[in-house]
C-alpha cells in the first residue's frame, strides 16, 4: 500500500502536511462481494439541519470499510443510519435509500431491535457494562433467550477468544469488567458485539482512547475477524485505514445551498490501495496529503 515508512513510523494529526505520500501507480483490483448494504442518495436530518447528504455507496461482505475525513463531515453519522442509531435522537431522520440485502432498512416492517442484534456496534470510548466480564458477554444471548449455563459459558469463551482476550482473562471472569486496562476494555466491548453472532459490526473511532499497542491489538483483531463479519469503520487515523480496510470512503463538509450551512457529503469512494495512491477527486488527495483537514 502506497504509505511511506515515515507516515506508518509517525502519529499524529491528519492535518500535518506529508503525513501519507502518494505514489502514482495502479492500485490492485478487489473484488465486489455480495453486497451487505446498498445506499441511495442517502440524507440524514437533525430538525430541519441536514447533516449529510447524497451519499451513495455499496458495503461488500467480509470486507473492511474505512469512512475518513475531517471532523464534522458526517462519518459517525452515516455510520449510525446501519443499525437505526438515529431512531431514538427526536427529529432525526433518514431519507434515501439505505438497502441490507436488498432490504429496507428503514421500511415500516422492519423491527429496529432485529436490526441492532444483525448490526452490532462498538463505540469510541470503551463502555463495559458494571458487572463482571463473564455477565457482560452472556448479556446479549441471554436478552435473546439462551439461559443453559453450558451453552452461555460456551459463547462466553468462543466471543472471548475471538477477542483475543480469553487467555488474559478466564481465571476473573466473576471479576467486575471495569478492572480492565483500556485495551482489554475494548477488546471486552468487541467480544460482548459478537456473542450475538451480528452480521456486521460498526466501530465508531475504537482506537481514538488507546495506546498504540493496544490499538494495534484491535486492527490485528479487525483483520482476523473479517472472515466472520463485515466490518465499518470510522476513524481518523489516515494510516489506520490504510493498514487495516479494504475500502475507503472520504467525507468532508462544503456549504448546503439550502440553508448556508456546511453539510457531510461523501466525496469519493474506492478500493484503499487505489484511494491512497491514485484518488480520483483533488478533495481527496488533498485531504490525504495534509494540504487540508
Amino acid at each position: 500500500m502506497a504509505v511511506t515508512q515515515a507516515a506508518n513510523k509517525r502519529a499524529g494529526s491528519p492535518s500535518a502536511p506529508g503525513r501519507i505520500q502518494l505514489e502514482r501507480r495502479s492500485a490492485p483490483a478487489l473484488d465486489e462481494t455480495e453486497a451487505v448494504f446498498d445506499v441511495e442518495n442517502a440524507e440524514v436530518f437533525y430538525g430541519h439541519f441536514r447533516a449529510v447528504r447524497d451519499v451513495n455507496l455499496k458495503i461488500y461482505k467480509n470486507q473492511i470499510t474505512a469512512f475518513i475525513g475531517p471532523s464534522g463531515c458526517g462519518k459517525t453519522t452515516m455510520l449510525r443510519t446501519f443499525n437505526r442509531m438515529h431512531d431514538v435522537i427526536p427529529g432525526a431522520r433518514v431519507a434515501g435509500k439505505i438497502h441490507f440485502h436488498d432490504v429496507d432498512l428503514y421500511g415500516p416492517e422492519v423491527s429496529a431491535t432485529e436490526v441492532r442484534r444483525r448490526i452490532g456496534m462498538v463505540f469510541q470510548k470503551p463502555n463495559p457494562f458494571p458487572k463482571s466480564i463473564y455477565d457482560n458477554i452472556s448479556f446479549g444471548p441471554r436478552v435473546n433467550g439462551v439461559s443453559n449455563k453450558a451453552e452461555l459459558d460456551t459463547i462466553v469463551e468462543k466471543s472471548l477468544r475471538s477477542a483475543a482476550l480469553w487467555d488474559e482473562v478466564k481465571d476473573r471472569l466473576r471479576n467486575s469488567a471495569l478492572g480492565l486496562s483500556g485495551g482489554q476494555q475494548q477488546r471486552l466491548c468487541i467480544a460482548r458485539t459478537i456473542a450475538v453472532e451480528p452480521e456486521v459490526v460498526l466501530m465508531d473511532e475504537p482506537c481514538s482512547a488507546l495506546d498504540p499497542i493496544a490499538t494495534a491489538r484491535i486492527e490485528e483483531l479487525m483483520r482476523e475477524l473479517k472472515s466472520r463479519f463485515t466490518i465499518v469503520i470510522v476513524t481518523h487515523n489516515m494510516q489506520q485505514a490504510a493498514r487495516v480496510s479494504d475500502r475507503t470512503a472520504f467525507f468532508t463538509a462544503e456549504l448546503d445551498s439550502k440553508n448556508d450551512q456546511r453539510t457531510g457529503i461523501l466525496v469519493e469512494y474506492d478500493v484503499t490501495a487505489k484511494m491512497f495512491s491514485n484518488p480520483s477527486d483533488e478533495r481527496t488527495e488533498n485531504y490525504i496529503t495534509g494540504r487540508f483537514g
